[in-house]
């Protein structure tokens, strides 16, 4: 990686992407479900995009990237938050698209499509307040959970019905599945408590405390489970959970507010912050844990929505008309 002794000078997207209108929120299938790249959707206020990305750090024969819309729904509701199921699948002889978002009518909505002729919607209802995070149970996929404003993270059936609920103790804003333990769920409070549930039992059975708050976003590192990050105040912060449930380590990030944290899938010492949406200067932070300042810095109009690529140190995020693509030097 290249490291600097100084804050990285900013600069604009490496890729990007036109959209109808603002893209509020942006995710990148994290499974390996297609055999042409990787999957992505994202949406704004009316619309959300299922497409396929494809980079020349993958296909020497590609310049820059390529990206193909392989359907644009129009659905009248703001999306806030998309997650993608395990048992999406798009090959030469398969296409199934299979993914939820949370809106802003505070439903649930399951997408399951074959990206042709039949698309179907199923709206899950329960939820009492705006929905900030949701996620598929990561093996199977025939489970949702979801945070809310509500002060709950409750648990679905692909049918709709809620087969569990935890009461929180102030807005839920953030949900990581553990990728292979699938009966370990972290929920994340916007009062700064990170918690570690047992779906078993339905039980706590390890929670971090921030020291601070509001807590806005917060990652569990995949690739080691003993990392936790979070975006809380103007501040990022990490946890070795095997150690002590006070971060480790905590620098300042954003001066308007620290608005999202999320893990490279590549890399278990690279993460990314996002500052507010909207301000004038919105910035993308990429770090290192082995560097004291942000390796990269990225600025964009709006800036909303943070999602890294399954096999490449690249960063997507939501724009003003635009997907943004941030790749970086590894």
């Amino acid at each position: 990686m290249l490291l600097m002794k100084k804050e990285a000078a900013a600069r604009s997207a490496t890729h990007t992407v036109p959209s109808e209108e603002a893209v509020i929120a942006v995710e990148f299938d994290p499974f390996e479900s297609c055999d042409a790249g990787s999957l992505i959707a994202y949406g704004g206020d009316n619309y959300l995009v299922v497409g396929s990305c494809r980079f020349q750090e993958e296909d020497a024969d590609i310049k820059g990237m390529e990206h193909k819309t392989l359907q644009t729904f129009h659905r009248g509701v703001r999306v806030g938050a998309i997650a993608w199921s395990p048992e999406t699948k798009i090959d030469t002889l398969t296409h199934l698209v299979k993914l939820c978002t949370a809106d802003a009518d505070r439903k649930l909505r399951l997408l399951t499509s074959d990206l042709q002729d039949n698309s179907t919607w199923q709206v899950i209802e329960g939820h009492t307040d705006y929905i900030n995070d949701l996620v598929f149970e990561p093996v199977e996929g025939k489970q949702i959970a979801s945070v809310s404003d509500d002060h709950t993270c409750r648990i679905w059936d692909l049918d709709g019905n809620q087969k569990t609920s935890f009461l929180l103790h102030s807005p839920g804003m953030s949900l990581c599945w553990h990728p292979e333990e699938i009966f370990k769920l972290m929920v994340a409070e916007k009062k700064g408590i990170i918690r570690f549930y047992d779906l078993v039992t339905l039980q706590a059975i390890l929670s971090v405390d921030c020291g601070q708050m509001p807590l806005m976003s917060a990652d569990w590192c995949l690739g080691n489970t003993i990392k936790v990050g979070a975006a809380v105040g103007n501040d990022w912060l990490i946890w070795d959970i095997t150690r002590s449930s006070y971060p480790q380590e905590k620098r300042p990030s954003h001066l308007d507010g620290a608005r999202r944290f999320r893990w490279s899938k590549t890399n278990e010492n690279l993460f990314a912050t996002t500052g507010y949406p909207g301000k004038i200067n919105s910035q993308l932070l990429v770090h290192h844990l082995g560097h004291p300042q942000a390796i990269m810095v990225g600025t964009a109009p709006v800036a909303s929505g943070l999602s890294w690529h399954r096999t490449l140190p690249l960063c997507a995020v939501g724009g003003d008309r635009k997907v943004l693509f941030w790749m970086t030097e590894m």
